[in-house]
């Protein structure tokens, strides 16, 4: 059995996370269309943009580590978004839809959050170029900031809409 090295685990997750962002801008587009609440609605497609962003940005980061951008199924967010896909085939009063959107869109955030903070502890680690560095630290600041602004508008608004009808 061969031994496997920190640098092999960096870029399993990468790879792990080059397919979970590529999963998620299929995912975010059906997520948006099934959402009633307009500015969750416009969160979702604002947060399809960034996705495509952090996309591009893990190919930055193959190439600032010598590596060929290549994907390896990412079975978490696989789960994560059959999970969302079947909510949205549920029947649901329209707050309750959405808050149950958010929860799904959150699961999914916490993954990314977790695994690119992973991702930069070991690039620093390896000593990897500061431009891989930097390009993680973006993509998980824009995950902070969409798990940030969810909780907001589930905590101001769709849970308490979608409590009052019970």
């Amino acid at each position: 059995m061969a031994q496997r090295t920190l640098r092999d685990l960096f870029l399993d997750q990468l790879q792990d996370m080059y397919s979970a962002e590529n999963q998620l801008t299929k995912a975010l587009p059906k997520m948006a269309k099934a959402a009633n609440n307009p500015e969750l609605k416009r969160g979702f497609e604002q947060h399809l943009k960034q996705t495509e962003q952090q996309y591009a940005r893990l190919e930055k980061v193959f190439q600032a580590i010598g590596e060929k951008a290549k994907a390896k199924t990412c079975e978490a967010m696989e789960g994560l978004v059959e999970e969302a896909s079947d909510w949205i085939g549920e029947s649901a009063e329209p707050n309750v839809m959405d808050a149950g959107l958010i929860a799904h869109g959150q699961k999914a955030e916490h993954y990314e959050i977790a695994t690119y903070g992973c991702l930069i502890t070991w690039a620093q680690q390896l000593d990897f170029s500061d431009d891989a560095v930097t390009l993680l630290k973006q993509n998980l600041s824009e995950e902070k900031e969409t798990d940030e602004k969810l909780t907001r508008l589930a905590e101001n608004m769709i849970n308490a809409q979608a409590a009052a009808g019970r």
